[in-house]
């Protein structure tokens, strides 16, 4: 049997580079996409693809290329994304849109264009790099938050609608990761207009940056391995589940959300964002 092909999107760092690299090494095709596509050429046996995954242009002709080229896709690894934090107060319409752009209709539109041809091959699997933060929140964390929990619920609607033909939809919920996403955050963060000293949201931002920052809560967070490992299971398991949960602080977050209540959990993010 042919080794079955995979598409990974934001595949040049973190858990979109460990994943692919895993993939690699399991004997499937991997083709990598990213805008940085000069890093995926850094990691063997992974396929380069140039990709902005708000380019119309670019997601059509990835697609195209690897039908072309192989014949066949067999899984979509939706892994492309980031976290813009902010007051709701602050963050700016436009840069709102640009998170729900990358986070979610990027990715629904490449996700349509797979779509007709797992749907000719009767098989396939969608991988949804959901968060935590699908679950959960954080403070300042609104729009991330919001792009978050509409891809759990489209992710689920997307599942129902395609496994009648075939096609299996996996979400996977990372936790704390140790990758780039929280170095870029806390830069951001910090350079957000609510950390000048006439903001009202001054305090809490400066609180939420150190957090993110602290040398404790980077060492403990897990690798990218981890979530790469986790992927690998889901695609190769003949019955994969609907979600799969994985990494630092995930299961005890969702537990104390779940079992606590909002007043509780309000008060657990207090005493962590200090």
């Amino acid at each position: 049997m042919a080794s079955q092909v995979v598409l990974v999107t934001g595949a040049s760092s973190g858990i979109g580079a460990a994943t692919a690299s895993r993939l690699v090494s399991a004997g499937y095709v991997v083709y990598g996409a990213a805008r940085r596509v000069d890093r995926i050429a850094e990691l063997p046996g992974v396929i380069p693809v140039e990709m902005d995954i708000t380019d119309e242009g670019q997601v059509s002709a990835a697609v195209t290329r690897i039908i072309g080229e192989q014949g066949r896709l067999d899984v979509l690894v939706n892994n492309a994304g980031f976290a813009q934090y902010g007051p709701v107060e602050e963050v700016s319409i436009d840069a709102a849109r640009y998170q729900f752009e990358v986070n979610i209709f990027g990715l629904a539109r490449l996700t349509q264009l797979v779509i007709p041809h797992m749907r000719a091959q009767k098989a396939g699997t969608i991988v949804n790099i959901s968060s935590m933060g699908g679950r959960i929140y954080t403070p300042l964390g609104a729009w991330y938050h919001a792009t978050k929990h509409a891809l759990e619920g489209w992710s689920d609607c997307l599942r129902v609608e395609l496994k009648p033909l075939g096609i299996d939809v996996v979400i996977i919920e990372p936790g704390g990761i140790a990758t780039e996403f929280s170095d870029v955050l806390a830069q951001h963060t910090s350079q957000l207009p609510s950390s000048a000293a006439n903001s009202p949201y001054q305090d809490l931002t400066d609180k939420v940056t150190r957090t993110l920052s602290d040398p404790d809560f980077v060492r403990r967070a897990s690798p990218p391995s981890l979530i790469a490992d986790t992927i690998l299971t889901a695609i190769s398991s003949s019955k994969p589940k609907s979600r799969y949960m994985a990494g630092y602080l995930a299961k005890p977050m969702w537990r104390l959300r779940r079992f606590g209540g909002d007043g509780l959990y309000d008060r657990a993010v207090a005493r962590i964002v200090k």
